[in-house]
């Protein structure tokens, strides 16, 4: 077995494959492009999916990857495994209707046990597969020769994530030898079993079943080999450490985290933890980061905001107190760069956002302990438990370590309800399942169009009307040679005017037909063999094969799309100019009435910011840049700086839209040809989708006039009704007036005071001694819900050590108050009293010790809601 860096492996394994006549697939970014079911790619073949069920054929029907990806179901389980990861590589070979079993199974005992490659001993190998296979035991006990002993059969060897294909897998174990335990089937000390001995070093799976929507199993048109091998695992087993972080991939962070800590990584088990916890989790982050997510409160942005204050947490363990993840960045970097230089190249970007979240936790930790206070004073007034929900809602909204809750409640003498809240984890991680399974299925194949190999060429960029030939003819899923008028159909055209919907540009719209019949064209899409695909509605006639037929695209939506389209290239540009390089397109719509662009930013833009982007793109077009157009190999594209957008794949020649020297981008989209013919742009909305993504959305020529025609006459009417000459006095109107109301309303709440006071007479008069509190509970007339804290605070000026509680009703609804002096609020709680008061107006509140509010739907009761809390208050 040969010891080998985890970057040579990696290298060592594409090499291998790509002798064997596989084409490589780049590693996809971790945040899923096009792919709305998946919150992270989760696996090797999570990006081929689109392969897999025959929606798109590729390249090379042989496809080698090291795919990058996060899984978050066992994010508790990190650190306390030695292979437990969120973040890990996953080494795969794919065969898409081309090799099978044999050949599968060939390449990997060649690739481990070869001294050219990994070296492995043959004798210290076994397999697993299922009952039923009985081909792959044939290749194994024959064709590689292994004998029946290790060969072992067990039920579970058949992959399966819902509809679409399926099927069953060999896995290939590495024994690593006695000294990692004995031999011993009881303790589950087997290849395949629950132990540190036998290694899973390769999963095999041989697609070749479609899982269908009835539960049942039928072959696939097209089988499959899927395989993965993770890097982690095999550079452990080829170091020969006891755990994957061991190996090179993670020691060098450990090493600085000695370093920031003063304390040593194996020496005492306890802090080993936090050592595993940090090193993996900053993987994760930075690779996140760098892909285009960012923490926030929902979605991925929950995942690595929850991944960071994880790393927090247990780093306070090693006795570090202030931020310092973010300095782990660059190590990240240097061990990754080989193959990802992509963290490099941002590490200055990810470092800022890592230092501000954890800046924001340190914060949020303070904020936890004083609600645990809360809890344990809760808790010692009544059963001197901790409610296992609250506990949860702590660890979960505030990422306070359970075991801290555990801790500091046992120096108080109150204990936690920790079987509630292991049932709420655990409800957690059923959703997290629950969503898992249901996010990967693939579509079921079919072959109708996979197996249409019809030649057909996209003449859009050059025009929009084109007599051509229809060729393919699809109705209810199957190849017709006609169809009557009503019906909708697909259909395939020899050349085509009509662009599919791509790169964000929806398709063009139009007809096609001839004398004889006429389609109206709803939608275009890829076919998987590429060709674009035609969805229309037969509007008269019968359309049949081989037709001779008039394309027409509506030349008016085209024209709009194209300046919608440019428009994008040109504000893209901007946001980096404006907002920093770190601005990635994270999604776009360009229709003909509009546009939308999402992009990766960490907050909301500035009036200033939008601002100065639109005032950009409009210089770029008063401008009037030549827009070029050329296809080259992507090195030279590369070269003269072409902005390929983050995520999407290429091909050896790809075609750059030139705006230079504003905007040079790799684009198959449909543009103008100067950038003057987009008229006018005009930002209408910037807004936040979610996780660290924005979205602005635009209007071009036409669209934007018109915008801007009813914002003037909406001025104007403004103008005439404040009834002012020019348009410049209408500001200075408008802050004339918005005074005169302040002062309007300065003199309202004085008068109402003034009535408040007469109707109340001498306050002092209705102030009641109850329990040895004096105390002023009354009902008072205000005009808005917001004058019963001004009457408030104009009561306490006068009785400073009164509990006092107020209820007042206001359009038919009740609202309550109240304060106790600082001095009472051990005995008294004013969020008690609210919280007691307001079930009898048919309400609820509550609020802090000192002052409360609350509200109610039934005023009738507002008196018996005050002899209520004087009742309270006297029983205490």
């Amino acid at each position: 077995m040969k010891n080998l860096k985890a970057s040579d492996i990696r290298q060592m394994y594409i090499d291998f494959f790509v002798e064997k006549g596989h084409m490589v697939e780049p590693s996809a970014p971790l945040v899923p492009i096009d792919d709305d079911s998946l919150l992270w790619i989760n696996s090797g073949v999570a990006t081929l999916k689109k392969y897999f069920d025959g929606r798109e054929t590729p390249r090379k029907p042989r496809i080698v990857n090291s795919q990058k990806a996060i899984r978050t179901n066992d994010i508790e389980n990190v650190g306390f495994t030695a292979r437990h990861h969120t973040f890990f590589e996953m080494l795969g070979n794919f065969s898409i209707g081309d090799y099978f079993k044999k050949e599968a199974i060939e390449f990997a005992w060649e690739f481990l046990t070869s001294d050219k490659w990994m070296g492995m001993e043959p004798e210290k190998l076994y397999v697993t597969i299922h009952p039923e296979d009985t081909e792959a035991y044939r290749l194994w006990n024959e064709e590689i020769g292994l004998e029946e002993s290790r060969i072992i059969r067990i039920e579970g060897n058949f992959w399966d994530i819902g509809e679409g294909p399926s099927g069953p897998n060999t896995e290939i174990f590495y024994d690593r030898g006695e000294e990692y335990g004995q031999d011993d089937p009881a303790e589950e000390m087997y290849p395949g079993g629950e132990n540190e001995r036998y290694l899973e070093v390769w999963n095999l799976v041989f697609s070749e079943f479609n899982h269908n929507k009835d539960n049942t199993y039928t072959p696939l048109p097209n089988k499959n080999i899927d395989t993965g091998m993770g890097l982690e695992r095999m550079a452990s087993i080829s170091q020969n450490v006891r755990t994957n972080y061991e190996t090179d991939l993670f020691m060098p962070i450990i090493h600085e985290v000695e370093n920031v800590s003063g304390k040593k990584y194996l020496e005492v088990p306890e802090q080993d933890v936090a050592f595993k916890v940090i090193a993996d989790h900053i993987r994760t982050i930075a690779f996140a980061i760098s892909d285009g997510a960012l923490p926030s409160n929902e979605g991925r942005g929950y995942v690595l905001r929850r991944l960071l204050r994880r790393a927090v947490r247990f780093s306070q363990s090693l006795g570090i107190n202030e931020p310092f993840m973010y300095k782990l960045v660059d190590i990240v970097a240097d061990i990754m760069e080989p193959y990802y230089p992509n963290v490099k190249e941002k590490a200055a970007f990810i470092k800022r956002v890592v230092k501000s979240e954890e800046e924001r936790f340190h914060e949020t930790l303070q904020e936890g302990l004083a609600i645990l206070n809360q809890l344990i004073d809760k808790a010692k007034a009544s059963t001197n438990e901790i409610n296992g929900s609250d506990a949860f809602k702590l660890y979960d909204t505030y990422g306070f370590p359970i075991e801290l809750t555990e801790e500091l409640s046992s120096q108080e003498g109150i204990s936690v309800d920790m079987a509630t809240f292991e049932e709420e984890m655990q409800q957690q991680r059923t959703r997290a399942r629950e969503a898992r399974q249901s996010s990967q299925s693939m579509q079921v194949q079919s072959d109708v169009l996979k197996n249409i190999n019809t030649d057909s060429k996209f003449v859009g960029y050059e025009t929009t009307d084109y007599q051509t030939t229809l060729t393919d003819l699809i109705f209810n899923g199957e190849k017709v040679e006609s169809v009557e008028a009503g019906e909708t159909i697909y259909f395939i055209l020899k050349e085509t005017p009509f662009y599919a919907v791509s790169g964000g540009q929806v398709a063009d719209k139009g007809t096609v037909g001839n004398d004889n019949f006429e389609i109206e064209v709803q939608e275009v899409t890829k076919a998987p063999n590429g060709q674009n695909l035609h969805k229309g509605v037969v509007q008269f006639g019968q359309v049949t094969v081989n037709s001779e037929v008039d394309a027409s695209v509506n030349r008016d939506e085209r024209k709009d799309i194209q300046k919608n389209h440019s428009a994008t290239h040109l504000l893209h540009a901007a946001l980096k100019e404006v907002l920093g390089e770190h601005v990635n397109q994270a999604g776009s719509l360009v229709e003909s009435e509009r546009l939308r662009f999402d992009f990766s930013h960490f907050g909301s833009m500035t009036q200033e910011e939008i601002d100065r982007v639109e005032r950009r793109v409009n210089e770029e077009i008063w401008r009037g840049i030549s827009v070029h157009i050329q296809e080259m190999p992507i090195a030279e594209a590369k070269e003269m700086g072409a902005m390929a957008l983050f995520g999407e794949k290429y091909g050896d020649i790809v075609r750059v839209v030139n705006m230079a020297p504003f905007s040079i981008e790799l684009c198959g989209g449909i543009h103008v040809d100067n950038t003057a013919e987009i008229g006018l742009f005009k930002i209408v909305s910037e807004s936040g989708t979610g996780a660290g993504v924005r979205r602005i959305e635009a209007l071009t020529g036409k669209a934007a006039f018109l915008y801007l025609e009813e914002v003037q006459n909406k001025f104007n009417a403004i103008k005439t009704q404040l009834k002012v000459k020019s348009d410049n006095q209408v500001y200075d109107k408008v802050v004339q007036i918005q005074d005169e109301q302040k002062e309007l309303h300065k003199q309202l709440e004085q008068r109402n005071k003034e009535i408040t006071s007469l109707k109340m007479g001498n306050i002092e008069d209705q102030i009641e001694t109850i329990n040895g509190f004096k105390v002023l509970a009354t009902e008072v007339e205000v005009s808005n819900p917001k004058e019963i804290r001004q009457t408030m605070d104009d009561f306490k000026s006068k009785q400073q050590d009164a509990i006092i509680i107020l209820a007042s009703e206001v359009n038919g609804k009740v609202s309550l108050i109240a304060t106790v002096p600082k001095e009472y609020t051990n005995q008294i709680k004013a969020g008690d009293i609210i919280k007691n008061m307001a079930p009898v107006v048919g309400g609820k509140g509550g609020g802090r010790p000192d002052m409360a509010q609350g509200g109610g739907t039934e005023p009738e009761n507002i008196s018996n809601s005050l002899r209520f809390i004087k009742d309270y208050i006297k029983n205490l």
